[in-house]
């Protein structure tokens, strides 16, 4: 696979885990932090599309690469709750 066609699968796969986030309300950590993760994770995801824009695509890679892995720290804190989107078949 082309990095190009990498990063526009791995783009499309953040941007609907973005679109359906849910932070999980009783959480033992601060709510504050929590949404600043999510905002890092979202300026992450932006970066990676302008990137894929300017035809970067080591770089576009390496940002969304960031994004996925804190959005799964969140997931695997337990403190938001969403899922990948399924492998076309």
């Amino acid at each position: 696979m082309k990095l190009q066609a990498l990063l526009e699968k791995y783009i499309r796969s953040t941007e609907a885990v973005l679109a359906e986030i849910e932070i999980d309300q009783f959480i033992h950590v601060d709510n504050k932090k929590v949404n600043f993760v999510v905002e890092t994770a979202k300026r992450y995801f932006d970066d990676a599309k302008y990137y894929r824009d300017r035809k970067q695509f080591e770089t576009g890679l390496a940002s969304i690469a960031y994004s996925e892995g804190l959005l799964d720290a969140l997931k695997l804190l337990e403190v938001a709750e969403f899922s990948w989107p399924k492998k076309k078949q």
